[in-house]
């Protein structure tokens, strides 16, 4: 608080005095995965109203990137990503302004790698881990931080939910395993970039955290079981299937083109083989192969009835029979 204190002081000083503006404070770059944003802080005056502008120097002459703003940042994201960049940046009020302030800027050798992100997936006694590399800044989607630097190593810690206990892992790959962990326990992990060709460590991710499973497996016979079962219910449901369309086929051809059915007596007379035989031989042969025999047809009359008529009588057949007396 005495430093602001004095700040202000010193600034009243110069702009009552002298006629001057004082220039920024803490001027510095903050860079994250090269989104480079310059930043500083507004020095202290007795009247407001500053405002800013910053510059990069390019081919021997200053650009400006922030002109007259009010805030107190400024984007350089697209400068490029080798090499040294001088920078300034400086405040107004109305038509006078302070002292340029200038840094210097590398991003490949000055930008923090930012936290590369995670997915973890919990298996039997272990913790699959896949590593994803934090996305550069003003480049195409697919394009990494890992495509900026050849030399690449994830630093990994993990523990016990609940533990201080941390174990380090460094992974040469973007995939790790973490084995023979305790079922059923939670396990929380962290993962940061590390460049051994710079020597330079990135930011730690946030914490994920998952519950291992146990690797315990079902019995031989409940496996055995559990596919009979399978196999007979898939029988019994291929069978069912099988009957029902054969009976919708049964309906279906009945409705197009019913059949022409024999009576049932019919049915019951034929059953039986010898009215086969009778009702073929019942069939009349041909006029030129029919042979006739006359018959007689005699009565015997009682004596009663002889007593009454006192004579004889005789029965002819349609065709003309002979009479008793003849016979």
């Amino acid at each position: 608080m005495a430093r602001g204190l004095r700040s202000w002081l010193g600034g009243c000083l110069l702009v009552s005095a002298l006629g001057m503006v004082p220039p920024p404070e803490n001027v510095r770059m903050n860079s994250v995965n090269f989104k480079n944003i310059l930043k500083w802080e507004s020095p202290a005056l007795p009247k407001g109203n500053l405002t800013f502008t910053a510059q990069y120097l390019s081919y021997k002459k200053f650009q400006d990137v922030c002109t007259s703003t009010r805030e107190t940042e400024c984007d350089f994201s697209n400068l490029s990503k080798y090499g040294d960049h001088t920078l300034r940046v400086r405040a107004e009020l109305t038509d006078q302004h302070s002292d340029w302030v200038n840094i210097t800027f590398c991003p490949v050798d000055d930008t923090v790698i930012g936290p590369p992100g995670m997915q973890v997936e919990a298996l039997a006694n272990s913790l699959h881990i896949r590593f994803l590399a934090p996305r550069t800044e003003k480049e195409h989607e697919t394009w990494t931080m890992e495509n900026i630097y050849n030399s690449w190593v994830y630093n990994m810690r993990y523990w016990k939910n609940g533990s201080d206990e941390k174990f380090p892992v460094t992974c040469q790959y973007d995939v790790e395993v973490l084995r023979n962990l305790q079922p059923w326990t939670t396990y929380c992990v962290q993962v940061q970039v590390f460049l051994p060709d710079w020597n330079k460590t990135g930011q730690w991710s946030e914490p994920v955290c998952e519950q291992t499973i146990s690797d315990d497996s079902a019995p031989s016979w409940v496996v055995v079981v559990v596919v009979l079962a399978s196999s007979v219910g898939t029988c019994l449901l291929l069978a069912g299937c099988l009957a029902l369309l054969w009976c919708v086929y049964k309906r279906t051809k009945y409705a197009v083109a019913p059949g022409n059915a024999l009576p049932q007596h019919l049915k019951e007379f034929l059953s039986h083989p010898h009215h086969n035989k009778l009702l073929f031989f019942s069939f009349p042969l041909s006029e030129e192969n029919e042979v006739f025999d006359k018959l007689s047809v005699v009565t015997e009359v009682s004596e009663s009835c002889k007593q009454d008529s006192g004579d004889s009588y005789s029965l002819r057949t349609p065709s003309g029979g002979i009479s008793p007396s003849s016979y």
